[in-house]
């Protein structure tokens, strides 16, 4: 389970550069309705968690294991806000013109599939802390 947690984790940090990738070559921090804080606020959070869940494979300390899911509490939260602030964006996407946020910009295939396999990480890493 922490082994399927770890790739679930990779494989939603390789959907989220994608996305902050776009963001960032879109002028993100000029055309955003996202503030940096929030982009960067939700990167940096997550990637601290990802270190923190790796120690804990390489160390075995339970400890570690409930450090990761308590960081990545507030990075689904911070996801979650992003998520509700992109929609009415992706809904607008038919008037897009060239004062268009960045955020318009994002593959709704990889937002939908950060998001399904980020909750898939968050429930696959709170399983394998309670077995630890």
């Amino acid at each position: 389970m922490s082994i399927a947690a770890l790739i679930a984790w990779i494989v939603t940090a390789g959907g989220g550069f994608v996305l902050l990738g776009t963001w960032l070559a879109r002028g993100g921090r000029r055309t955003s309705r996202f503030s940096p804080a929030l982009i960067f606020g939700h990167f940096a959070l997550a990637a601290a968690g990802l270190v923190v869940w790796i120690v804990y494979l390489v160390a075995d300390t339970a400890a570690l294991a409930w450090v990761a899911f308590v960081l990545l509490v507030p990075v689904a939260v911070l996801g979650f806000a992003m998520f509700a602030r992109w929609l009415p964006t992706f809904r607008a996407r038919a008037a897009a013109g060239a004062d268009a946020p960045a955020e318009r910009h994002f593959p709704v295939v990889v937002v939908g599939a950060h998001g399904v396999v980020a909750v898939a990480t968050v429930v696959l890493v709170l399983l394998a802390a309670l077995n630890s």
